[in-house]
């Protein structure tokens, strides 16, 4: 079985990415969940959705993917993040 891999994206690549990535990895540490986190840009996404798992965006999504995808402002708000939790471990383990 192949690790999933998951893009975590926002307008530059750095800010809002950076505190997603953290918290996502954290999650799946916690979670005891393998699998491949990849910080971009949005506009990286289209290029390396193939062979990937997951969108979690901090943005506004420009566009609909082959992957599922979630926006991720509830790990930047601190409101929700638990809920979010949950939808990001549902959407990999339905993709397992």
């Amino acid at each position: 079985m192949s690790i999933p891999t998951v893009l975590i994206a926002c307008g530059a690549g750095i800010a809002t990415s950076t505190i997603v990535c953290e918290r996502v990895e954290t999650l799946f540490k916690e979670q005891k969940v393998r699998a491949q986190v990849i910080q971009c840009m949005i506009s990286e996404v289209s290029s390396l959705q193939d062979g990937a798992s997951l969108v979690i965006s901090t943005t506004i999504l420009p566009r609909a993917y082959n992957i599922p995808s979630i926006i991720a402002t509830a790990y930047v708000s601190g409101v929700g993040m638990e809920e979010l939790d949950r939808k990001i471990l549902n959407l990999l383990k339905n993709k397992q």
